[in-house]
This record gives C-alpha cells, structure tokens and sequence, in this order.
C-alpha cells in the first residue's frame, strides 16, 4: 500500500518511475481523553509519523522524486527544518538521485543526522525561515542551481514543487476512507492543519475539493489554518478578510512552522475560505503544553508543530466556532 493507489487522483507519473516506501495509509485515531473532556466526542488524529522517514513529507517525496526520475533529472537541491530534507534525502536514496539541502541554522540534530545518513549534502544558513528577505534571496540562488539540465527544484510547497505536493492530496482521500469505516458514516465537519508556509494546508483543501469535484462529496469540510502567534503570515489575514497573505519576521520556535515568507499563502486563503474554514493562532507555549497532553493522555508522540493543530481545534471550540 502506498499513495500510488491514488494515483489518478493527483499524478501523471507513469509506473515505470514511481517509486515507494510504503508511504501513506497511516493511522487514524479517534481521541480517548481530550477530545471527551472538552465535548468533542469524534476528534481524531491522523498520525504522520509513521510513515517511513517521520512524517507526511514522505507523500511530497514519493511524487516528487518519482517525477523527477520520469524527467530524467539526477540532481536535487531544496531546503528543509528538518522533516522535508529527511524525506527527500531517503527517496533521493532510493532513486539514485544526488541531493543538496540547505536548512535551519536549529534544525534538530536527530534530523541533520537522518539526512547524512541517506546521503544527502547539507549546508546550514543563518536566518532561514526566521528572515523573509534572506529566506527570498535563498530560494532565488536555489532556482537557479536547480535551472541546470540535470537538477530541479525540491521545496514542499505548490509554489515550487506541484508535482510534489499533489502526492501530499492523498491525506483527504485517506481521511475521507478511513472516516467512513470508522464511524456511523457522517461527513467530516472540520479539518485542522498546521501551517508553515501553507502547503500542507493547502494541499489538504485541494484533495477535499477534488473529492466533491468526482462526486465522491457532496461538499468539502472547512479547512482551517492553523499556525503559531509568532508566524502569523496567513491566519490573521483569514480571520480579517483579507484576500492576500503577509510575510513576516518569524518570532516562533515552533520547529517546520516558522516560514515568513507568503510561499503558498494567497491560495491557502482562498482555498480555505471556499472550504468554509478560516484561520486561527496559537502560542508556542499551548503547543508545548498540549505536546505532552498528547503523550500522556493519549499515547501520541507529535511533534509540536502537530500539536499546534490540536490547540487549533481546542481554541476553536473555546470561541464556539465549532460544536
């Protein structure tokens, strides 16, 4: 099982080139604590972190790599806070393809060692993410490395790398599926996503419209942003009415979170809007706080960033936005 079984859904990849870890398929689990003691009886967690490399970059990867192999390009140059340059370094690993990543100067030490260990070169840079006009600058000294025959450009957002992340589309096939067997058959109602640069977001509300498009939903949950106080790029504009996003000095240490520059974000505003979902913000220290709620009630190890969604929900029910 991998997300090549929807593969008509999102790819033009021919089988010859797809590649796979036995990514997606992951888990979805209903709340046994949190979700009761507050009221919201049919919270799940949709759990990332099983796919092969740590997280859901791993569907980004399998398409992106797997179209690059179908190009014949040889040679990957991205950026990455940690999960995103695990990933792609693994399927890099698989394909034969050479991979360049430039990260966070903070990236996590147990990810920049996942990296190396698949092979990948990487090359800290002072400001990334944090600083919008250095970020800029970064992405714009990548295109053109990544412009030579041989390479193309691998950042997780649509803005760079379509290919990429339709693959990150199959999260709302999965959760349309899984919901289905797992309840009495009621629609989904809401969909929280944490938000960096917007991708993930982004990605989630395509896959849903696509879905009501084919006819398989009458109509789309709202999908709603979710991101730290301290990157406040597209979730403040959402609540506002604002049409375009921002960027931002990023002040959060919410580790994969912290991106000040726009990336995806006009489409994730409109995309989310369309869906009935809006935006939200949350302080790091919710996220820390509900990180260990996670671990200790319900059994999760998330990473913060996950936990950001969640604190997301909760604030969301706090401000009878949701029942």
């Amino acid at each position: 099982m991998s997300i090549w079984r929807f593969a008509e859904q999102f790819s033009s990849t021919k089988p010859a080139h797809r590649i796979s870890l036995g990514e997606g398929q992951t888990p979805l689990v209903r709340s046994r604590r949190i979700g009761p003691q507050v009221g919201l009886d049919a919270l799940y967690f949709k759990l990332e972190s099983t796919n092969p490399s740590g997280s859901y970059k791993d569907r980004f990867a399998a398409a992106a790599i797997s179209d690059m192999l179908e190009r014949g390009k040889t040679h990957s140059v991205g950026t990455s806070s940690g999960n995103t340059g695990s990933a792609i370094a693994a399927y890099c690993a698989v394909a034969g393809i050479t991979c360049q990543i430039a990260v966070l100067e903070d990236t996590p030490q147990g990810k920049l060692k996942q990296m190396l260990a698949y092979g990948a070169r990487i090359y800290k840079v002072r400001g990334m993410g944090t600083d919008p006009t250095l970020s800029r600058r970064l992405f714009d000294r990548l295109e053109r490395l990544a412009s030579r025959p041989e390479a193309q450009l691998q950042i997780s957002a649509f803005a760079f790398s379509p290919a990429g992340m339709s693959g990150v589309q199959t999260i709302s096939y999965e959760l349309d599926e899984q919901l289905e067997s797992d309840s009495d058959g009621s629609p989904i109602d809401h969909v929280f996503a944490p938000a960096g640069g917007g991708g993930l977001t982004l990605a989630v509300a395509r896959g849903f419209a696509g879905l009501v498009q084919g006819g398989r939903l009458e109509v789309s949950p709202a999908i709603h942003c979710v991101q730290p106080e301290g990157n406040d790029t597209m979730a403040g504009p959402l609540v506002q009415g604002a049409d375009r996003a921002r960027s931002r000095t990023c002040t959060s240490q919410i580790s994969g979170l912290q991106v000040g520059n726009v990336i995806d974000g006009d489409q994730v505003i409109e995309a989310c809007r369309a869906s009935g979902g809006t935006g939200h913000l949350v302080s790091d220290q919710t996220a820390w706080d509900l990180q260990q709620r996670m671990a200790r009630e319900e059994g999760i190890f998330c990473e913060p960033a996950g936990a950001v969604a969640l604190a997301g929900a909760l604030g969301a029910l706090d401000r009878g936005q949701i029942k």
